[in-house]
């Protein structure tokens, strides 16, 4: 039997499209019914990125899943909604032994639709029950979102254990970036002790705004006083460069955002090699996320206002109009294989 998938040569731009595959076996039997898309299936369309199956085949794309168990078993019933992880152990070294792949220290994982491993733009995939995790049923077709979620859940936890090794209080976030994960760290950020602000280059940004979050454009930064935490989700490396200049004393910096162009950024020497030092701050990077990041994420989601979250997926189309979907800058949008909202 054959399925219609979304497939691509790595490397070779414009090679990206839909054909007929053989249905994958062994493993638990998904009807996949949205897959979201963001700038890594970007990236690996225009040949920038991603690595083919061992197999030399064309690979997969696809690692935002939403999908249905297709039969009972494995622990799960016919019908359940379910996303799955996106990257795997290497096997050998000491994070994956951990169970902790979204470390694997020695580079070798595979990753579905991204490295190594096929993806999930296709209408059934077969996968392991332990590479599940469940979506609550009233969550629906906003648990394609999980991906995502789990990408920010995972930075904000690092973020906090490396701003708790020491006397430290998140008293004011600032989220750069106002794309589908700049969005989701915004709306993770929300509590009532934390003063949340997002900047990007939009002139302003009604649902998060409408969230209860502080919204001002990129260029009035250096208004904003400075801040205990800065997630960077834009994507862009003099940004990352600028915004450690907004960190308090302590202030911890996360960058989410991937720039590979090739380019030279300029930095204050002393915002590097003073204020860096005698303030305590930190700069790290963050990928990926652990099989408690997903779920985690999953319990998030549920608790987001349902109307938010559907403002946030901004476009959704069929399989074949996928260019439609790579080209798309207005928030999330996805790929729907299988039925309706």
């Amino acid at each position: 039997m054959t399925i219609r998938a979304l497939v691509t040569e790595p490397g070779v731009p414009g090679s990206t499209r839909v054909e007929r595959i053989a249905e994958e076996n062994g493993g638990v039997a998904i009807r996949v019914l949205e897959v979201g898309v963001c700038g890594t299936d970007r990236e690996i369309a225009h040949g920038l990125f991603g690595v083919a199956p061992a197999s030399g085949r064309p690979l997969v794309l696809g690692h935002e899943l939403l999908g249905e168990i297709v039969r009972d078993g494995d622990g799960f019933s016919a019908g359940d909604l379910v996303t799955a992880t996106v990257r795997r152990s290497c096997g050998h070294c000491g994070a994956c032994d951990d169970d902790s792949p979204d470390s694997c220290l020695s580079g070798d994982y595979a990753e579905r639709g991204i490295t190594r491993l096929n993806g999930f733009a296709r209408e059934l995939v077969a996968e392991d029950a332990n590479q599940l995790i469940p979506i609550p049923r009233p969550l629906g077709r906003l648990g394609v979102l999980a991906e995502p979620m789990s990408i920010c859940q995972r930075a904000v936890r690092h973020a906090m254990q490396i701003g708790g090794r020491q006397p430290w209080q998140l008293q004011r976030a600032l989220v750069l970036g106002a794309g589908a994960v700049g969005t989701l760290a915004a709306l993770l950020l929300r509590n009532p002790w934390t003063e949340v602000w997002a900047a990007s280059l939009e002139e302003s940004a009604p649902l998060l705004e409408a969230a209860g979050v502080h919204y001002a454009q990129i260029g009035a930064l250096a208004e904003l006083g400075t801040f205990d935490l800065v997630v960077e989700c834009a994507g862009d490396a003099q940004l990352m460069a600028d915004a450690i200049g907004r960190l308090r004393r302590g202030g911890v910096m996360c960058l989410l955002g991937i720039d590979g162009r090739e380019q030279q950024v300029t930095l204050d020497g002393r915002v590097l090699a003073v204020d860096m030092i005698l303030e305590n701050r930190v700069v790290f990077g963050s990928v990926n996320a652990h099989r408690n990041d997903w779920l985690a994420a999953v319990d998030k989601l549920a608790h987001i206002d349902p109307e938010l979250l559907r403002a946030l997926i901004g476009l959704r189309v069929p399989l074949e109009q996928f260019e439609a979907a790579l080209a798309y800058r207005g928030g999330k949008a996805t790929l729907v294989l299988s039925g309706t909202e």
